[in-house]
């Protein structure tokens, strides 16, 4: 369960750490956030990678082996690198319209699951 959890808690910081990073891109385009100036943008992004933080630490904390958990350092960086895409995806083609999938980006996905694959090989 260890593993789930800390799968579980990655996604979840991704989610923010995703919003923090480009979601004032879609503010923006909303015209949310438009006449803010940069040093608010900042601070609201922050405020949300606090968030991000707040499931980061304790995933690595727990699924870390040297705390018990199941993965490797090496192990959790790929896993976290990606949900981190994964979850960038989704995000940027559900809410950015102009933004697509192409064939080298579904190439460099074959070969972030062979990375995954490679660093839990024996």
């Amino acid at each position: 369960m260890k593993a789930f959890h800390t799968i579980l808690l990655l996604v979840i910081s991704n989610l923010f750490m995703t919003f923090a990073w480009y979601g004032h891109l879609k503010l923006q385009e909303m015209k949310v956030i438009s006449s803010w100036p940069l040093y608010a943008v900042i601070l609201f992004s922050w405020s949300i990678a606090l968030a991000e933080y707040a499931f980061q630490v304790p995933a690595n904390r727990m699924g870390f082996v040297g705390n018990g958990g199941p993965f490797t350092l090496m192990q959790l960086k790929v896993i976290q690198e990606v949900v981190t895409l994964v979850v960038f995806t989704l995000f940027s083609t559900l809410l950015f319209k102009g933004e697509a999938l192409h064939w080298n980006h579904l190439a460099a996905f074959v070969c972030l699951v062979l990375a995954v694959y490679f660093v839990f090989y024996k």
